[in-house]
C-alpha cells in the first residue's frame, strides 16, 4: 500500500481518483487547492502526488517549483490538466514532474502512470544491497626453479584406465608438439575403438585431413582398433 496525495479543485475528480486508488489498495489524502496541498506535504511523506495544474490560488507548476526549491520534491509528481499546452507539460517535466496526464483521464492511463511512478519511488528509496568485498587468498609463492622442474619432469595424458604417456619438455618445440599430437590422436583412437568417423568428430578435423595427419605422425591405426 502506498501513501498518495491528490490535489485538484474539482470535487468530482477528487472523489473519482480517491475511489479508484483506494480500490487499488492505496491510502489517499485529498487537497482542493495549493494551500491544503502545502499543509498536507509538510505534515506527511508521500509516495506519489497527483497534482492539477490549474487551481484558483496557486497553479500546480508554481507549487511544483516551490517543492523543488525547498527540497520537498522527494516523491514522483504526476501533473494533470485539461487545458495545459505542450510547453506547460514540458516545463513541468523540466522542474521535476514524473508524468503528465491529460483530462479526462482514462482508467488505464491513470493506473499505469501511478504504477510506474511508485516503481520509480521504490527504486530511489530502496537502499543498495551491501556486498561484502571479495578478498582473494594470497597465491602460494613458488620459485621459478620449482615451476620449471614441475613441468619439465612429465606431462601425463590418460590413454586408458592404467596407461600414461610421459612427455619430455626439455627438447625443441616441434618435437615436443609432435609427441603430444601423436599421443592425443592415439588416445582418441583407443577410446573410439579405431573409428575414424568418431575421432574426426571429436577432434574437429575432416577425415582426409585426419588420415594425412595420422600418417605424418606415424600413428598405428591398427593398434587403435585392437585397443
Amino acid at each position: 500500500m502506498a501513501n498518495l496525495l491528490v490535489v485538484d479543485d474539482e470535487l468530482g475528480i477528487r472523489d473519482l481518483l480517491s475511489e479508484i486508488l483506494n480500490d487499488e489498495g492505496h491510502s489517499v489524502d485529498l487537497a482542493e487547492n495549493a494551500t491544503q496541498a502545502r499543509i498536507a506535504r509538510n505534515a506527511n511523506e508521500y509516495d506519489l502526488v497527483l497534482l492539477d495544474i490549474w487551481m484558483p490560488d496557486t497553479d500546480g507548476v508554481s507549487l511544483l517549483k516551490e517543492w523543488a526549491a525547498s527540497g520537498l520534491l522527494t516523491m514522483p509528481v504526476i501533473m494533470m490538466s485539461g487545458h495545459a499546452t505542450i510547453d506547460t507539460a514540458v516545463d513541468a517535466t523540466r522542474i521535476g514532474a514524473f508524468a503528465f496526464l491529460e483530462k479526462p483521464i482514462t482508467l488505464q492511463k491513470l493506473l499505469k502512470a501511478v504504477e510506474q511512478g511508485l516503481a520509480r519511488h521504490a527504486a530511489r528509496t530502496t537502499p543498495p544491497a551491501v556486498v561484502a568485498p571479495i578478498v582473494a587468498a594470497p597465491a602460494p609463492v613458488v620459485s621459478a626453479d620449482a615451476t620449471v622442474q614441475q613441468f619439465a619432469v612429465t606431462m601425463e595424458l590418460e590413454q586408458g584406465p592404467h596407461a600414461h604417456q610421459g612427455f619430455d619438455l626439455d627438447r625443441p618445440l616441434r618435437e615436443a608438439r609432435d609427441g603430444f599430437e601423436k599421443a592425443y590422436f592415439e588416445f582418441h583412437l583407443a577410446r573410439e575403438g579405431g573409428s575414424m568417423t568418431r575421432v574426426a568428430e571429436k577432434t574437429g578435423l575432416e577425415r582426409t585431413h585426419l588420415y594425412r595427419k595420422l600418417r605424418q605422425l606415424g600413428v598405428d591405426l591398427a593398434r587403435g582398433k585392437r585397443n
